[in-house]
């Protein structure tokens, strides 16, 4: 599967409510609001607004050929007060204005398994470093001590498995599942 990222633009809002799929039509679902103080009447208007009023895009799309088949945000971490004001987060991650933050990830069930959120990281370690990030962090899951199946939606701020074929380390954990991982970004 070629698979091209794009930067998350207004133009591309239809693209993006059909990578958020079923969950998508509501409203209230979660929008990649999680870690921003939503200001909007919903989930789904917040991220609206934020799309249509970034100077910096705050995602990229993957797409297969012209379909819309992901999505993650990357923005600076200072933007993200749910990360930035997390105390289990605060004893590992350092006070650096300049650093960025990976969030979340959806891919269509249908793209699922074929390494679209691998694609989607690296291009935003990039994504990240042409905005002027000195490190690209993020707070995914060790699904190794899980037990049982993962549900999807338990994943959604990426796997370490992920992370470390993207060429980032860990830095601590916050929780024994939970591994926060940085990236430096070269000059």
């Amino acid at each position: 599967m070629t698979v091209r990222v794009e930067p998350a633009t207004a133009e591309r809002w239809a693209d993006i409510a059909q990578v958020f799929g079923p969950q998508g039509r509501r409203a209230d679902s979660c929008w990649c609001q999680r870690f921003r103080d939503a200001d909007g009447p919903d989930n789904r208007t917040a991220l609206h607004e934020e799309i249509a009023h970034s100077d910096v895009p705050v995602g990229l799309m993957a797409y297969d050929g012209e379909e819309a088949v992901g999505w993650t945000r990357v923005a600076p971490r200072s933007t993200l007060p749910g990360v930035t004001r997390n105390r289990a987060l605060a004893r590992i991650l350092d006070d650096d204005p300049a650093a960025w933050w990976v969030a979340c990830f959806v891919v269509r069930r249908d793209h699922r398994g074929h390494g679209i959120g691998v694609q989607l990281l690296g291009e935003a370690i990039d994504w990240a470093g042409r905005h002027g990030a000195s490190v690209l962090d993020g707070h995914p899951v060790d699904t190794g001590l899980l037990s049982g199946a993962t549900a999807p939606s338990a994943v959604f701020t990426g796997t370490m498995r992920m992370f470390e074929r993207a060429g980032f380390t860990e830095l601590g954990r916050t929780f024994p599942s939970r591994p926060v991982m940085r990236r430096a970004i070269s000059d």
